[in-house]
């Protein structure tokens, strides 16, 4: 199991990027890698990939120094425990409202005693035994991080319960679907999903806990960032690639 740079550069205290990933094509998250980014987010809870393509992802990230990082379509135990068996550097969970769906995400990406991961040493994660199996799932626990999206008002109303589950690396503060509990859909910049998005923030932080979010762009990213989170999904690959086409296409045709 390779050392997780991207807890390293959050425990240092560093803000990170990286975007989500809906493309099977390796190149971009080799890409993503190579042109700066601390991590990609392999989405497949929006994203079209299957579990065979997310292991590919992951092998083609670790060509750089980028952490791949596996989104499961639900808090499931089986989900969870195949996106961390695949080799990625972590799992990231959407849609936790309550402490007990918090404890039930560590549950299922921990190995005893930190929760009940099925345990197979003959996947990416276990180096298919080449090393030996002694001392792997301690390994494992420390390096493989935990992120739980909040993205729900009934979230944000039981972060204080929420906060008190060990194991969890990053709370990732989802504006989009805040702002569809909210009844305003797609209205990220209204001031009552900000305000809801920094008072989490604070609380966050506190709690000593790193904080993560989404930023549709660098000018949005920086605003974050200059808040204290330093988990930052900038963007989405295919967004990014409509982005570029449309401003080549602008610059040529006028």
């Amino acid at each position: 199991m390779r050392e997780n740079q991207l807890k390293r550069k959050l425990q240092a205290g560093a803000y990170t990027l990286g975007p989500f990933l809906n493309s099977a094509y390796a190149a971009f998250i080799e890409i993503c890698g190579l042109a700066g980014f601390d991590f990609a987010i392999i989405d497949m809870e929006h994203g079209p990939l299957s579990v065979e393509t997310a292991e590919d992802l992951c092998r083609a990230a670790h060509n750089t120094d980028l952490t791949p990082i596996v989104r499961v379509r639900k808090n499931d135990a089986p989900q969870i425990q195949r996106a961390l068996d695949i080799g990625s550097g972590g799992v990231q969970v959407p849609q936790i409202e309550t402490q007990a769906d918090a404890e039930a995400v560590v549950r299922g990406a921990k190995y005893r005693p930190l929760g009940q991961r099925g345990l197979s040493f003959y996947t990416r994660a276990g180096d298919y035994t080449v090393f030996g199996v002694q001392g792997y799932t301690d390994k494992l626990n420390e390096e493989q991080m935990v992120i739980i999206h909040v993205e729900g008002v009934r979230g944000v109303e039981n972060l204080d319960a929420i906060l008190t589950v060990p194991h969890i690396d990053v709370i990732f503060l989802g504006p989009y679907d805040l702002s569809q509990s909210l009844g305003i859909p797609g209205q990220v910049r209204d001031p009552r999903v900000i305000n809801l998005m920094k008072e989490a923030t604070v609380k966050i932080r506190a709690a000593g806990k790193f904080v993560g979010t989404f930023a549709d762009n660098p000018d949005i990213a920086k605003e974050w960032i200059a808040l204290g989170v330093q988990y930052v999904a900038l963007g989405v690959d295919v967004g990014i690639f409509a982005r570029a086409c449309q401003e080549w296409v602008k610059a040529v045709r006028g």
